[in-house]
């Protein structure tokens, strides 16, 4: 069922219908496919509000916006479609749930087992869960409604500071690993920070009002901002976040990077040839492993020389591993392609962990001894060096 806006002639609570139905359902499926339970288990506000229960607001927020923007409707009519859209939503998301738990499906479906269905329900029962859920849903889209109707400067302003909200809880040990530092002491950690993770309504007051001054230097700025300002701000970023944090965060950052990279190569074949191509992590081990077999102090080792001497040769290595991989499917298409290439990735695992190819690439082991890389006879033990 599609909900397109703007038939001419439907009545509100058609698309109210149509919406609330397709929200309910959604929240439905959350539920079902255990992405609630995933995320319940963050908290976002003060043992309040955890993130699975924030994503089923999100999506009655998404009907109510939707009914709203409905220009075929009156003014009034809008109103009347969003608060029916999240009405429906609620009462169709607690008796679907409800019936549920009631009949005790978790032997089909293991993501509604009963705690999570409790959680759900917001510890509520019969009458009572539709009841608070469909005041909670009617509510949320109502707020949704509201927000798409304000002008635009209030509307990226509000959702600015529910992005600072969000982002100050899900991204709690980097602020206060980042802020430690800047503030000498961890003092204020238990003012923004309840032990949960979860902000504090202090700590929401705070990631508010630095939303919200985030949006007001935005538009002041953005009237003589360049793109190249906004390269400047993410290279110093990039240059300070890890060292003003911790090693954990250095080494999170060096695998973005890495993967980072990873995903450039990707994005030749794929987005700029338009090949679709499955086994490109192959290359990934060509590298990986001609690097370790041209710098290890194992048997193994083919050479001894550093990273930074190696670094070339793998790199043709991969690159010639590429045009040897390319030679006998180029010339196939679309799935085809796409199955070649699953299967040449599959052949290079494979042999990697083969016993066969073990005396010369150590197997399942791998190859062990690599020495880290040294910079003008220093080496680079710690995260952080290795990240820059």
């Amino acid at each position: 069922m599609s909900i397109s806006p703007g038939q001419s002639g439907s009545p509100w609570w058609h698309l109210a219908l149509k919406a609330g139905a397709v929200c309910g359902f959604t929240g439905v499926y959350i539920v079902g496919v255990g992405v609630f339970s995933a995320f319940g288990a963050r908290s976002v506000l003060a043992h309040a509000v955890s993130l699975g229960q924030l994503l089923l607001l999100a999506v009655a927020f998404t009907g109510g916006w939707y009914a709203v923007s409905n220009r075929q409707l009156k003014p009034f009519e809008r109103w009347l479609a969003s608060a029916g859209t999240g009405l429906l939503a609620g009462l169709s998301y607690a008796a679907v749930l409800l019936m549920a738990r009631g009949a005790n499906v978790q032997g089909l479906f293991v993501a509604f087992n009963q705690p999570t269905l409790s959680a759900a329900l917001v510890g509520q029962s019969g009458a009572g869960a539709i009841a608070v859920l469909a005041g909670l849903a009617s509510v949320t889209a109502l707020a949704g409604a509201a927000i798409r109707q304000c002008p635009w400067a209030v509307r990226r302003t509000i959702l600015a500071a529910a992005v600072a909200v969000l982002f100050g809880a899900l991204l709690r040990d980097l602020w206060v690993s980042l802020f430690s530092t800047l503030l000498r002491g961890r003092w204020w950690v238990s003012t923004i920070y309840v032990s949960s993770g979860g902000l504090t309504w202090v700590g929401a007051g705070i990631a508010v009002l630095a939303g919200v001054a985030w949006q007001i230097a935005h538009y002041l700025i953005g009237q003589r901002r360049t793109p190249m300002i906004d390269v400047v701000i993410l290279m110093v970023a990039a240059l300070l976040v890890p060292f003003l944090t911790n090693a954990f965060v250095a080494q999170v950052m060096l695998l973005v990077g890495l993967y980072a990279l990873m995903g450039m190569g990707l994005n030749i074949e794929l987005g700029l040839a338009g090949l679709l191509d499955l086994g490109f992590v192959a290359f990934f081990a060509i590298g990986a492993y001609a690097t370790a077999l041209l710098t290890s102090d194992s048997p193994l080792a083919l050479a001894h020389l550093s990273f930074w001497e190696a670094l070339p040769i793998a790199t043709l290595c991969a690159a010639a591993g590429g045009f040897i991989f390319g030679l006998p499917v180029l010339r196939v298409r679309g799935d085809y392609l796409a199955l070649a290439t699953l299967g040449l990735g599959e052949i290079v695992r494979i042999i990697v962990v083969s016993d066969m190819a073990a005396p010369a690439i150590g197997g399942a082991q791998g190859i062990v001894g690599i020495p880290r890389p040294k910079l003008i006879d220093h080496p680079m033990v710690s995260q952080l060096s290795l990240y820059y």
